[in-house]
Parts: C-alpha cells; sequence; structure tokens
C-alpha cells in the first residue's frame, strides 16, 4: 500500500475526530467507553478494508526509526579502511608499516599504516588485470612492491599479451604514487617484470641494490634500485622472503618443496652462500631483524609464535614472542592480546616494538597488532570480514554473533561500530585438518540452538553446499568442530567436488557426510549417497533443526525436507536420504529461490521467479521476482496468504534485482545486488512499510551483494531488530538496528 494512501486515510481519521468534537452537543461522548470503542472500530474496519499494514496501523507510530553501525572492522567508511588481508609486510625505524595483499575489494592491496591507523594506500594496484602479491620493502626513497599485471586484450599501452601475466616489482615513492623509472614496463613504466611463471616472494634493500627473490627460476635477482636494471643473480632452491642484517648479509626463507623440509639460509650481498643456517622450524612465514640483529621468524606451524634467534654466530634461538600454540592454548579459539594465528607478517621499529599480522588460515583477515618490547599491546587494527555475513545466536538474544571463522560479542549500548568485540576464532586447522573452511570458500552463517545445543550451518556463494559445526567447551573451547555436509548433485554426473578434498567422496551424485566417530575427519563409511536435480534455490535451517533445501525444477516438487532424526553421541545432528521427504512446489513458480520455514506457526516463506514474472534469461543468484507467505504448510496448503513483487530484472542488465531475503518477527527484509537497499515488508500482508539504507556512520555507502543468504535479521527480547548485510567491498557486516 503506498505511503500517500496511508497518509491521507491519517488525515481523514484525525479530521472525523475533529468533526465529532465540534458537536458540542456529543462532547460528553467523548468521555464515553461505548462512543470511544465504536471509533476505534471504525478506524479498524476501515484499515483493515483497504489493506493497510504498517507500523502506524499496528502500533500508533507512523515510521519505525533506525541506526546503522557495523561489525569486523576497524574503520567503518572511507578509503582509508583496513584491509582484507595482509600478505606482507615490512616495518621501518620509525614505526611506519608497509603492507601487500593479492586482492582487496576496494583496491587497497598495499596500504601504509601509522600509530595504528590505516593513513595511506599504493595507488593504481587493482583492476586493468592488476593485483598485489606477498612482497613488499621500502628504502628512504622508494617502497618497492610485489604485483602481478595480467593481460588486457589490444590495447595500444604496455600489457602482457593474452594469456600472460608479468609478476613484477612495483616502484613508488614514499607517498604511495608510483615512481616510473627508464625502461620501466606498464601503462605508467613504474613496473620490472621479474617473471611470467611464478610471483616474486621475497624483496629486500642493501644500499643501493634491491634482492629480489625469483622463486620459478630458483635464483635471487639483483637490481640497481635506482635504474632497477639488473646487475646479477644468484642461486637459491625456492627462495622466498628476504632479510638484511646489521652486517649487510642476507637471510632468506628456502621454502619446503618436493618433501625437502624449509630452512633459512644465510648469503653475502655477492651471492655466496654463509654456513649458517635454521633448520629446526617447520612453516616459516616471514622474517626481520630487530634493533639488537636478532632475527625474528614467524613460525606458522603449530607453534604460532615468533622466534627470536641470535645470528652472531651459528643460529641459537634464544627466546619467542607470543603463547605457544597461539591461539590454541588456553582456551582454545580464544582471542587474547598474545595469541597469534596464521602468522603472515613480523617487524620491529628503531625501539625494539614488535609488529605481527596474523591472518587466521584461508585468507580468514587481517589482524595488525604492535606490542612493545615487553608484550604489552598497543595499538590493533582488525579486517576481519570478507564475502561473509553474520548472524545471533538465540540463547544470548543477540548479544554473541558468528561470522563463518569469529565470534563477537555485541554491547548495544555502545555507539555505532564500538559495539563488537571480538572475541574468538573458531578454526583449528591443526586439530581439524580436514575442516571443510580450510578447502572450499563459505560465506554467509545460520546460527542455531537444536536441543539446547549451539550449531553453525555454512553454505557458499553458488549454495552448492551446507557445512554443520558443533561446539564442545569442554575439549575444543570456541572451535566450532566439524559435524556434517549437504553436498548437492553435479550436474556433470561427475564428483561433486573436484579435487583430492574430501577423501573418499562419492564418485557421483550428492552426499552427506555426518562425523559418526566425532575426530573431524571425513571417512569411508560416513556419507550417505542419493542423486537428485543439480540445480540448487537455497537452504534453511529451522528452529528445531530441520534442513530444507529448494530446487530450481520445474517438476512440481522442488522442495527437499530433512527431518532432524536426532544427536548422536558425538552431539551430531542426524539427517538422511531415507528420511527426506519431497514437497510439492507452489503452482505461482516457475523458479523456486529461497525458502524459510517456521515450525512454531506452521509458516512457509518463499520466492523464486513466477508464471506471472518470470526471469530475463537465467538469472542466477538473485531471489527471484516475488516473495510468497504459506500458512498451513504441514497440512498441504500451497495458495498463498499474499505475494509481493519485489525489485526484480526485466531488462536483462541486472540493475535492479534483489539477492537475498530473511524473514524475522512481524517483517520479511530484503536486500538488493547493486544498491544495497534493504526493503521491509509487513510479514502478515506482504506490504512494503519501509527502505533501509546504509547510514552516515558507513559513509553511506555499501558494495554490492554477492552472496544468497547477503542479509540476516534477528529480533531481540526487547522487539529491536537486527538486521546484518554483507559488505564485502570495504570489509565490514553492515549491521541496521531497528526500533521493536
Amino acid at each position: 500500500m503506498n505511503r500517500k494512501l496511508i497518509i491521507n486515510l491519517r488525515k481523514f481519521c484525525q479530521e472525523f475526530e475533529q468533526e465529532i468534537k465540534k458537536l458540542s452537543y456529543l462532547r460528553y461522548l467523548q468521555r464515553n467507553k461505548t462512543f470511544r470503542f465504536l471509533f476505534s472500530l471504525i478506524v479498524g474496519v476501515l484499515v483493515t478494508t483497504i489493506g493497510i499494514t504498517t507500523d502506524w496501523a499496528t502500533t500508533g507510530t507512523p515510521t519505525f526509526t533506525y541506526k546503522t553501525s557495523w561489525i569486523g572492522n576497524s574503520i567503518g567508511s572511507g578509503n582509508l579502511r583496513i584491509q582484507n588481508n595482509i600478505e606482507a609486510m615490512y616495518v621501518t625505524a620509525d614505526g611506519t608499516v608497509y603492507t601487500n595483499s593479492h586482492w582487496d575489494e576496494a583496491g587497497t592491496e598495499a596500504g601504509i599504516y601509522k600509530d595504528g591507523k590505516i593513513v595511506s594506500a599504493l595507488g593504481d594496484t587493482h583492476g586493468w588485470g592488476r593485483g598485489g602479491g606477498k612482497a613488499v620493502t621500502a628504502s628512504s626513497k622508494y617502497i618497492y612492491l610485489a604485483m602481478t599485471q595480467g593481460s588486457m586484450g589490444n590495447t595500444k599501452e604496455d600489457y602482457p599479451t593474452e594469456g600472460i601475466a608479468w609478476h613484477c616489482v612495483r616502484r613508488y615513492d614514499l607517498s604511495g604514487k608510483p615512481a616510473p623509472f627508464p625502461e620501466g614496463r606498464g601503462w605508467d613504466k613504474s613496473m620490472l617484470i621479474v617473471s611470467t611463471k611464478s610471483e616474486v616472494a621475497g624483496l629486500g634493500i642493501i644500499g643501493s641494490e634491491l634482492y629480489v627473490s625469483d622463486f620459478a627460476a630458483n635464483r635471487i635477482r639483483v637490481y640497481d634500485a635506482e635504474t632497477m636494471k639488473e646487475l646479477r643473480s644468484f642461486t637459491v632452491a625456492n627462495p622466498g622472503a628476504i632479510a638484511v642484517d646489521k652486517q649487510k648479509n642476507l637471510w632468506i626463507i628456502q621454502n619446503k618443496s618436493g618433501g625437502n623440509p624449509a630452512k633459512i639460509l644465510h648469503y653475502s650481498p655477492s651471492g655466496k652462500q654463509l654456513p649458517q643456517q635454521i633448520a629446526d622450524i617447520i612453516e616459516p612465514t616471514a622474517i626481520a631483524i630487530d634493533a639488537q640483529g636478532k632475527l625474528l621468524v614467524a613460525e606458522n606451524g603449530s607453534r604460532q609464535q615468533i622466534l627470536i634467534y641470535d645470528i652472531k654466530d651459528q643460529p641459537i634461538q634464544v627466546g619467542s614472542f607470543g603463547c605457544k600454540n597461539g591461539i590454541y592454548t588456553g582456551v582454545p579459539g580464544e582471542v587474547r592480546d598474545l595469541k597469534l594465528y596464521g602468522l603472515t607478517g613480523v617487524g620491529t621499529d628503531a625501539s625494539g616494538n614488535i609488529y605481527i599480522n596474523s591472518n587466521g588460515f584461508n585468507k580468514s583477515g587481517t589482524d595488525l597488532r604492535k606490542f612493545s618490547p615487553s608484550g604489552k599491546l598497543l595499538w590493533r587494527s582488525l579486517g576481519l570480514i570478507f564475502v561473509d555475513n553474520a548472524d545471533a545466536d538465540p540463547k544470548t538474544d543477540g548479544v554473541d554473533l558468528f561470522t563463518k571463522q569469529e565470534q563477537y560479542q555485541m554491547d548495544y549500548s555502545k555507539s555505532a561500530g564500538k559495539q563488537w568485540t571480538y572475541k574468538a576464532y573458531t578454526l583449528n586447522p591443526f586439530k581439524y585438518p580436514q575442516d571443510p573452511r580450510l578447502h572450499t570458500s563459505p560465506d554467509a552463517t545460520f546460527v542455531r540452538r537444536i536441543q539446547g545445543k549451539p550449531f553453525l550451518f555454512l553454505t557458499d556463494m553458488y549454495s552448492s553446499f551446507l557445512q554443520i559445526y558443533r561446539f564442545n567447551p569442554a575439549t575444543d573451547g570456541k572451535i566450532a568442530i566439524p559435524a556434517g555436509m549437504f553436498v548437492g548433485t553435479n550436474g556433470t554426473d561427475k564428483q561433486s567436488l573436484s579435487g583430492n578434498w574430501p577423501p573418499y567422496q562419492p564418485e557421483k551424485g550428492e552426499w552427506i557426510w555426518r562425523d559418526s566417530n566425532g575426530n573431524g575427519k571425513f571417512e569411508n563409511n560416513e556419507y550417505d549417497t542419493s542423486k537428485d536435480y543439480p540445480h540448487l534455490g537455497g537452504w534453511w535451517v529451522d528452529s528445531k533443526g530441520d534442513v530444507w533445501k529448494a530446487l530450481r525444477t520445474q517438476d512440481g516438487n522442488g522442495i527437499r525436507h530433512y527431518p532432524l532424526q536426532g544427536i548422536d553421541a558425538k552431539s551430531n545432528p542426524i539427517y538422511s536420504y531415507s528420511s527426506m521427504q519431497k514437497q510439492t512446489t507452489p503452482e505461482i513458480f516457475n523458479d523456486l529461490r529461497r525458502i524459510e520455514y517456521f515450525p512454531q506457526t506452521d509458516t512457509m516463506y518463499l520466492s523464486g521467479f513466477t508464471i506471472d514474472r518470470p526471469a530475463f534469461g537465467d538469472d542466477t543468484g538473485v531471489v527471484g521476482s516475488e516473495i510468497a507467505r504459506f500458512d498451513n504448510w504441514s497440512k498441504g496448503n500451497r495458495t498463498p496468504k499474499w505475494r509481493a513483487v519485489i525489485p526484480y530484472d526485466t531488462t536483462g542488465k541486472r540493475e535492479v534485482s534483489t539477492a537475498a531475503m530473511s524473514v524475522a518477527g512481524n517483517y520479511v527484509f530484503a536486500v538488493t545486488v547493486k544498491t544495497a537497499e534493504v526493503y521491509v515488508y509487513n510479514a502478515t500482508t506482504g506490504v512494503e512499510v519501509k527502505q533501509l539504507k546504509p547510514g552516515p556512520e558507513v559513509g553511506s555507502e555499501s558494495g554490492w551483494i554477492d552472496i544468497p543468504y547477503g542479509i540476516r535479521a534477528f529480533r531481540r527480547s526487547n522487539g529491536e531488530y537486527l538486521v546484518f548485510v554483507e559488505e564485502n567491498w570495504k570489509g565490514k557486516v553492515i549491521m541496521y538496528r531497528l526500533a521493536g
């Protein structure tokens, strides 16, 4: 119902009351209960007859208010927010931190940090075939960045030919602007091509010379840092990160390869291998020299520490920094200042302060910290979110939120962006190396309490799977333990998931895995198999723990219901194909996309393209053209109570389309793809009552919604609504708070 009609009706009611008051001989009726009852009844009948269902009609207020906030990033708006992942960093004597990463959605592959803030970014690292890398260093004049330049087809400017990528060192001035040089390559002549086979793996500066790890060629190449001409090279097998000691010699990580373990080797500037080396390490990922001349090694094996070596003679480990076993010591997964995880960078300044970056595992997100020499945390910058969304734990009334790898604790009394505290990292690659989060890219979370126990359900951008995680605080602290997984049928009659993971995967069809022995591994006797229509519309997990799946099939039976069969002895929920129910798709739909069922009220919400409003071509990944509500679903009703037309594409350009939907309390929420606007519909009638847009707290901006569950809504016990919206462009989750 449009707002003009609502306003006119309200005006009519007010004028009607005023006319009654003007009648002096009826003034006594104003105090009469019967009159007031009849008057209210007349207004109610008018509202009901016309079909108006707004907050004014139900609560007495014409609109409801909302505020914008966010979680997962230390900075909520602007170009200078914490980048998605830091994969390499270099720290100068004055504490300036230069960083590098392969990809940042908003183009900050390479940042410059100082005093806990990102103060600038290296320009032109994103788009036009360009990306960052995993090495960076700096002199008193220039910044040198490992990067990749891909082909761009036929162009007059200097780009690689089709099918070729340049793995380069790009030079910048200290403000972050490209610094071209004679014989430089690329459109602005600031690129030095090192390889076309593999990326640059390490960078170091000695005086006027730049040292570059050419991994594919098994060489260290030496260039004049001003002219960028190659001076010489020498052989080092599998070279990686480089650090320069006080004697102007090189320490180089030799990456493990072909069964050979990793080492740290020692070389003179001329390329002579020196006798010192470090071999008692497992997974060195970064190295640096501190102010006292000691070598710091980021050990990303199970120790998860910075190892400190005296290198005056034969290297001897003389200390370590951070808790042994990192975030998995004490309460596993619990975030503490000195508990590290997924190390990618280490450095020190002239005062002995230590800078460490943890990325988690499988690129979980940036966690950059500065410590005093005594180990006190001085500042921390977080950029934890990428292609992800949050959901609330119903038991804690939204105080605890979960994303695919993180847990946050909320204090809603604080200001926007200050409400969240990073509490736990829920992935343990050492105890559970087959955790699906290490081998796939899930992007949205369902938090459910089943028989009082907490579970996480994760799905992906293509709705191709549904992963299940359980918790056992007594044995695993805050870690989410792999418990089960649903995978859809591959349409080409091959294995559902390509590659070598998971082991024992069925050769074809679809499958349900349950960790029946509780060890978190995929084993041969733990699969239930079947075969079905390959094209999925969406997943849902209801409050009882039942799993629902919508198929895009047009055979009239596109809904799959997997009733929970109980919880096994290892606390895994039990599902099976033998208990699965096929249910009919309402006739209004010819392409079913999303499904949300509420057993308490036996209410089903479905979305998809309808016979009346079909898709323009095969518009994949979106909600469809309509959302419909069905009451008494389990009794077989397939006649909608209402149908709401939502923004959808009618031109084939997808300028207008709806990415995701979520139902909570009295409302249905739907978010558009490109504008990230949230449309709010009354759940009783389907009438649109509000639109939510990103507020000034997040710069009044958002990226596109890229995932099928890019919106999650939760109603708190005080009536307040929390609406979480994916915002991977600038590395966060937007949170709207709506008054109840």
